[in-house]
């Protein structure tokens, strides 16, 4: 308020100034147009401001010290959560924790989330979510949504800095790293505030409007806030409310279990100790139940018998640091088994792969897609290892490595590679797949006030042949929540489910975690407007490598076309692979299927 008072001022001074002048005889008028000297004092102010890095200063910070994550930036979204810091009505919650983003990996969406749900834990029965926000934002909020819930609303959001992701990456991303102050605030009556900031980028949402309560007991106000990591990892450090778990303290503290990570299955002879537990880590529990990973270098080794001839070792690995790195009283152990073999000279495939030719198929869901691939399938493929000895023998395929192959009709070849480096190659085909039009039965699925809750109305299964791919269309009347519309179920005769699919880009099931998927939802307040009464076609491949992919088109009653693709559901026998669909509390109406034809995809 200063600088402005003095700006005024100095404003007021230099309009007497130019009056006096042209009431001068002789006397010129200066150039309003161009005011260099206020510009240059506007520019100093504004430089001030940017140039002030001093941390904001927070009350009643406690320390609250421990890790969300694995270190080694595997954790998923969804996989790895806070604690749960419960926000009265009328409070601010502050917290400061560090925020380590891979340097490898610059998929956008790979920071972390701020989660805000009623006064339940997850997985209670009445455990609801006002919203999720990210801290990433990009220029094109139609495809790259970093808000979504029905009490959240994007147009409240803002950000000093948009990605503009190509195909899902942008090097901007580690600019989100660092020390994150993460405010909650709900001190001004009729508002709801966040803010998120490294102090170079910062993101608010600025609602003008309380949050409803969402808890049963009208009585209770409260919101639990937490955060969620995505292919990264937090260093928690401090906040202004006691979360439920209680306080993690600062203070040092002394190690008391590890457990090894990645320990080898298998070592040449002849490589050193060192060199074959070098990607080894140590999961370490330290009093108060905090843990860290610890790398292969702060860590002691010894093999018993030791590492001259061939046979099975046992890993003795030794850890004696304090949390803060000081010697601790007491070291700790854990133990680990390896082999120690020959070493592999060459590899030849002395059996083919009983499955050699594979199938794709491309919708309005993928036909933008660059460099798109299928996994290679083993399956039957054995490939003889030749050892430094000279003895032969077939080597397990778990231990090899493969490359991937492209999804363009043609020939293709695979290299296969062992550990050391020795490579073999085989021959693959590609084609388009053909498409079946079905329509499953009950025709209508779910009551059509759409009460009927998840998993209890199903159509039949459909069987989908090697190479097919089975394309089903249905006007989809959707729910309250983004979760309310339809489910494709992958899975084999015996009801042993591949994969779990819904329409808004999350799923589970034995074979999901290995599939890439991407939606084009949007805003999701926006995209489930449209969905009710929307028209929809899933097409499901099986591919005949082990995997299957689902796509589906679905035009809005917007006129807008959202799109959404999971695509390498893995665990697949070729040989057992069905569809159904499943809804929650929404209704699906199937086209009739006199229609229904049988047609060959056409490259796009």
């Amino acid at each position: 308020m200063k600088h402005l008072y003095k700006l005024a001022t100095a404003l007021c001074a230099a309009a007497l100034a130019i009056f006096t002048l042209t009431g001068c005889e002789g006397g010129d008028l200066y150039n309003m147009d161009n005011p260099d000297w206020i510009q240059e004092k506007i520019d100093s102010i504004n430089a001030a401001k940017n140039n002030n890095t001093e941390e904001e200063v927070l009350e009643g910070m406690q320390e609250d010290v421990y890790t969300i994550g694995k270190t080694d930036f595997t954790s998923n979204f969804w996989s790895a959560w806070s604690k749960y810091y419960v926000v009265p009505d009328g409070e601010k919650w502050n917290a400061q924790f560090n925020l380590n983003i891979n340097s490898s990996d610059n998929t956008y969406y790979k920071n972390f989330a701020l989660v805000i749900t009623n006064d339940n834990a997850r997985g209670e029965t009445n455990y609801k979510e006002y919203g999720v926000i990210r801290f990433d934002a990009t220029n094109d909020t139609a495809k790259y949504n970093s808000i979504w819930g029905k009490n959240i609303y994007f147009k409240y959001s803002n950000s000093n800095m948009l990605l503009a992701p190509v195909d899902n990456k942008d090097a901007n991303l580690q600019k989100l790293g660092g020390k994150i102050t993460l405010t909650v605030d709900r001190s001004q009556e009729g508002k709801f505030f966040v803010k998120i900031t490294n102090g170079k980028v910062t993101k608010t949402y600025n609602q003008p409007f309380a949050l409803p309560n969402l808890n049963t007991d009208a009585t209770n106000k409260n919101i639990r806030c937490f955060v969620v990591p995505d292919g990264s990892y937090i260093d928690f450090l401090s906040t202004n409310i006691v979360p439920i778990e209680g306080l993690t303290s600062a203070l040092d503290k002394k190690p008391l279990s590890m457990v090894l990570n990645n320990v080898p299955d298998e070592v040449d002879l002849g490589t050193s100790l060192e060199d074959a537990m070098a990607n080894i880590s140590a999961t370490v529990t330290y009093e108060e139940g905090v843990t860290k990973t610890i790398p292969a270098s702060e860590l002691m080794f010894s093999a018993i018998p030791d590492m001259d001839e061939e046979g099975e070792k046992t890993l003795i690995a030794i850890y004696n640091k304090t949390f803060k790195g000081e010697l601790a009283d007491k070291p700790i152990v854990a133990n680990g088994k390896f082999q120690v073999v020959q070493g592999i000279a060459s590899i030849a495939v002395t059996t083919k792969p009983t499955r050699t030719t594979y199938y794709y198929y491309t919708s309005a869901a993928t036909n933008t897609l660059t460099e798109r691939t299928l996994a290679f399938d083993p399956t039957g493929m054995e490939v003889t290892a030749t050892y430094n000895n000279g003895t032969s023998k077939v080597i397990d395929n778990a231990k090899l490595s493969f490359t991937a192959v492209p999804a363009e009709a043609g020939n293709h070849i695979v290299t296969i590679k062992t550990k050391n480096g020795k490579t073999a190659k085989v021959k693959v085909s590609v084609a388009e797949s053909a498409v079946t039009k079905v329509t499953p039965t009950p025709t209508t699925l779910g009551t059509t006030d759409n009460t009927s809750a998840f998993w209890t109305a199903l159509t039949t299964d459909i069987n989908i042949p090697v190479g097919e791919t089975y394309a089903t269309t249905f006007t989809n009347y959707c729910g309250s929540l983004v979760y309310n519309n339809f489910v494709v179920i992958l899975r084999n005769n015996a009801l042993g489910e591949y994969g779990v699919l819904r329409a808004d880009n999350y799923g589970w099931g034995n074979g999901y975690n290995a599939c890439l998927h991407n939606g084009t939802q949007g805003n999701m307040a926006t995209w489930l407007a449209a969905m009710n009464g929307s028209k929809v076609t899933v097409y499901i491949t099986n591919c005949n490598n082990g995997t299957a992919d689902v796509q589906a088109v679905m035009t809005g009653t917007d006129s807008n076309v959202y799109t959404q693709y999971y695509l390498g559901v893995n665990t697949v026998n070729p040989d057992d692979l069905q569809f159904a669909l499943t809804i929650d509390k929404c209704h699906l109406v199937f086209d009739n299927p006199s229609a229904a034809k049988r047609y060959r995809s056409r490259r796009r």
